[in-house]
């Protein structure tokens, strides 16, 4: 009779240290190095992408955003997440393609909350939609979400508080639509609750929006909307100033709402003296004319996204990152870190939207939040 056989024993991940040792130290790794690191074995391919490592990156308190942008190629919408050079090896920045939602709803807005990114409504087949769908970023993979208890397209997202709150999108023409032309969705809860807001700010169409200082900002057909979480507050339209400079999807980067002017050149706006202020330092370093730029915070920083032709029918997309600061007169300064092209598509393509993602929760609390 044959003997039976055994599996061998499975290989530590460090020679002569205990796996659990091991995983403490390759979660100290910053995550720009994990690509390479995912090539040395089969065991760290499988560590790099395992709950038991995520859990131990949260108790490590360690934070680090990642960009992820969502790029039209001829009729359909792609997704993509930024590499980064690593000190270690130097090479340039590039988008790695990811996984597609498997309907391309058009004209959806975009919230991020805890390692998930939610494309929120759009139109599928010219038919608004109240679906939600949900990018789990740790394991690449879609899932529907909540559905949202009206149909939206072009509509305005913000998160506050660790709540997504969504608004417009829509005609208040029956009683349905106008109770819950805005809506609040509480990850804990697991639902889209009804937002009370006044017939006076209900427009249908929101062109972009930002969060500043637990205030939705958001861009109407005329003028916008200002929604102060806190107090409940609306306000029918945004400062005066605002309005004249906000010519883009903006970003808000150490307390300042960044967008680029008329002139295709990037401002920050100061709240409380209502005025936008030039971005100083970045002339050279950037094209004269950005309009069409998408931006968002990454890492403390500014990052642009812009299209410009490349070769023959094909599309650069190109990404810089800027350093930015508050000079002692009260103006606005930045450095470039870096630019490159990261990605040449069919000509065409444009971006749609780019947002940061913590790919490291703070505090398991955050944790708790992501795995809902």
């Amino acid at each position: 009779m044959a003997e039976k056989t055994t599996d061998p024993p499975p290989q530590p991940l460090i020679p002569n240290l205990p796996n659990d040792i091991s995983l403490q130290c390759i979660a100290r790794i910053p995550r720009p190095h994990h690509p390479y690191l995912s090539l040395i074995s089969k065991s760290f391919h499988s560590t790099l992408h395992s709950p038991e490592f995520f859990a131990t990156r949260c108790l490590l308190n360690s934070t680090q955003q990642s960009l992820y942008l969502n790029i039209r190629v001829n009729s359909s919408f792609k997704w993509y997440t930024l590499n980064q050079q690593t000190h270690l090896v130097k090479t340039p920045n590039f988008l790695s393609p990811l996984a597609n939602i498997k309907k391309q709803p058009i004209g959806s807005c975009f919230a991020v909350l805890g390692f998930k990114i939610y494309v929120i409504g759009g139109s599928v087949n010219e038919i608004a939609s109240n679906d939600v769908w949900v990018f789990d970023c740790r394991f690449g993979k879609w899932e529907i979400g909540a559905k949202m208890r009206v149909c939206r397209e072009f509509a305005a997202a913000g998160v506050v508080n660790g709540r997504i709150y969504v608004m417009g999108g829509c005609v208040g023409d029956n009683f349905v639509k106008s109770s819950n032309w805005a809506e609040v969705y509480d990850p804990g809860v697991g639902v889209w609750k009804a937002v009370e807001s006044p017939v006076e700010v209900r427009d249908k169409w929101m062109h972009a929006s930002c969060v500043l200082d637990g205030r939705i900002y958001a861009m109407a057909d005329r003028g916008g909307v200002v929604y102060n979480v806190g107090n409940g507050e609306w306000r029918r339209s945004v400062p005066k100033r605002l309005d004249l400079g906000w010519r883009g999807r903006a970003a808000v980067a150490g307390g300042v709402m960044y967008c680029y002017d008329f002139l295709g050149k990037i401002r920050g706006y100061d709240v409380e003296r209502d005025r936008w202020k030039e971005l100083r330092g970045v002339e050279r370093s950037l094209p004269k004319f950005l309009c069409g730029a998408t931006m968002a915070s990454l890492n403390g920083n500014l990052c642009v996204v812009w299209e410009r032709k490349g070769g023959k029918n094909e599309v650069e997309i190109i990404c810089a990152e800027i350093e930015v600061g508050k000079d002692e007169d009260g103006g606005l300064s930045g450095v470039v870190l870096w630019s490159d092209v990261v990605l040449r598509v069919p000509f065409g393509s444009s971006v749609v939207h780019c947002l940061s993602v913590d790919f490291w929760c703070v505090h398991m609390k955050a944790c708790n939040l992501c795995n809902v």
